[in-house]
C-alpha cells in the first residue's frame, strides 16, 4: 500500500546560499503556484511565495535569484517543529 504524503517540502536554492523552505499542501498546489508567478512575468520582478504557517505572509524573491527547487514529500503528522 503506498502512503500519501500529507504536504510537500520545498526548497528553494536562492543565489547567495540561502536555502528557505516553504510547505505547500498538495503538489498540485505547488505546480499551480510555479506556473502561474514563478514562470510568469520578468525574471527581475519580486514575487510572493506563501508561507503555509503563517497566513497572509509572504517570503519575497526575485525569479532569477532562484537558482534551484528541491520538492521533498513529507508524511505523518503536523507539527510545529519542522518549521
Amino acid at each position: 500500500m503506498a502512503r500519501t504524503p500529507s504536504r510537500y517540502a520545498i526548497h528553494l536554492l536562492l543565489a547567495g546560499g540561502h536555502t528557505p523552505v516553504v510547505h505547500f499542501p498538495d503538489l498540485e498546489a505547488f505546480q499551480q503556484w510555479y506556473g502561474s508567478v514563478l514562470n510568469a512575468g520578468p525574471a527581475d520582478a519580486f514575487i510572493n511565495v506563501p508561507i503555509q504557517d503563517l497566513p497572509g505572509e509572504y517570503l519575497v524573491v526575485r525569479p532569477s535569484a532562484v537558482q534551484g527547487i528541491r520538492v521533498e514529500p513529507v508524511y505523518g503528522a503536523l507539527t510545529g517543529e519542522e518549521f
